[in-house]
């Protein structure tokens, strides 16, 4: 047992340094760049007075992070209930999936920054970047859920009906679990996408001269040419955006990891 733990932990391992490594490669390039050819900071800056820039600006960043991060979590929060909940209706209709995926899908291929400035007219600024990162990360989790609960094999739905299973049994022990995949798929771009609406619909507010998440911080500070702060609100997004993977992914193998066998092609 010690020997398959020891199997286990070591492409984890693996799988955590490569990434470290070639990221501090890129940053010792990027360093390396900016010092022999002497580029300006307010061209480009380099990686050391990035850091500093977060480290000395860290009060005014990082509350403006923790807005972004808040907006882009309520609004997954908000998509999944949504999601989940007309995935299980249309499911149960086609007629009502006739009906409301035209709109589902309308809402999903307007482009978010056209909807942003209309919705500052009639919202609070935090109410419309709220919707915005609720629309774009809407339809995924819709979609893939949908496809989850109508992926069941027919002959197990063939058998649930012989021992005249209610519809309720057939949720929660067929259709659910059959769904699982494919829902934890749509929640991780689901995830990506409500940082993308935020930070879009913020960056319209932050155009109007309202706003308080990194989106504004990086407008505020590109109209006073304070580039090494725009470099700096950036890194915090990335890595908002990362922890939001990283977070989403661990809970797909934590609920898959035991009988599907996706997850555990993760540990390979």
């Amino acid at each position: 047992m010690m020997s398959s733990a020891r199997a286990k932990e070591t492409p984890l391992l693996r799988d955590a340094l490569l990434p470290l490594v070639v990221l501090a490669c890129a940053l010792a390039a990027w360093e390396a760049a900016v010092y022999l050819w002497d580029i300006p900071s307010y061209v480009l800056p380099a990686p050391s007075l990035i850091a500093a820039t977060l480290v000395k600006d860290r009060a005014i960043l990082f509350a403006s992070l923790i807005v972004t991060l808040t907006t882009a979590l309520e609004a997954l929060a908000l998509a999944t209930i949504g999601g989940v909940a007309l995935a299980l209706l249309i499911s149960r209709s086609r007629w009502m999936e006739r009906a409301l995926m035209p709109f589902a899908i309308v809402l999903q291929v307007t482009p978010i920054i056209a909807i942003a400035p209309l919705l500052l007219v009639y919202l609070a600024p935090a109410e419309a970047v709220l919707v915005c990162a609720f629309l774009v990360a809407f339809f995924p989790i819709l979609a893939n859920t949908s496809l989850g609960l109508a992926s069941v094999d027919r002959s197990l739905v063939e058998l649930f009906d012989l021992y005249r299973a209610s519809p309720w049994r057939k949720l929660v022990y067929l259709r659910a679990p059959a769904a699982l995949p494919q829902f934890f798929a749509g929640l991780r771009i689901g995830g990506g996408l409500a940082l993308i609406g935020a930070i879009a619909a913020e960056l319209a507010a932050g155009a109007a001269g309202q706003g308080a998440g990194l989106a504004f911080r990086i407008s505020e500070a590109g109209y006073r040419l304070d580039i090494p702060r725009m470099f700096a609100a950036l890194a915090l997004v990335s890595l908002a955006g990362i922890v939001i993977y990283a977070g989403l992914t661990a809970l797909s193998r934590l609920a898959l990891s035991r009988w599907h066998e996706s997850a555990r092609g993760l540990d390979d």
